[in-house]
């Protein structure tokens, strides 16, 4: 009977070492859990910029409106017989 008490703990200490210890822990499950989150946040990051590319790109297809709009914003394009001013701020001189 002290035989089986002693086998029986013995086992108890080894399934007890590979779940605190050994391959696939809770050790490890926390820091897989960790990296999870950063994956989910990067993840939510990513689906904003693509949704945000997604309705540029329907701006871009649906009509003229936007690509004048991201020609003058972007190149600094005008249209013939536009007048186009510069207004530059005045640094102080001390």
């Amino acid at each position: 009977m002290r035989l089986l008490i002693i086998m029986l703990f013995a086992l108890v200490c080894a399934l007890q070492y590979r779940l605190w210890f050994g391959p696939h822990s809770v050790k490890e499950y926390f820091k897989h859990q960790e990296e999870l989150k950063v994956h989910l946040t990067s993840n939510l990051e990513l689906e904003k910029r693509n949704k945000m590319l997604m309705a540029d790109v329907a701006d871009l297809q649906s009509g003229l409106d936007s690509i004048e709009e991201r020609s003058r914003n972007e190149l600094g394009l005008i249209k013939q017989d536009e007048v186009f001013f510069r207004l530059v701020a005045q640094q102080d001189k001390k």
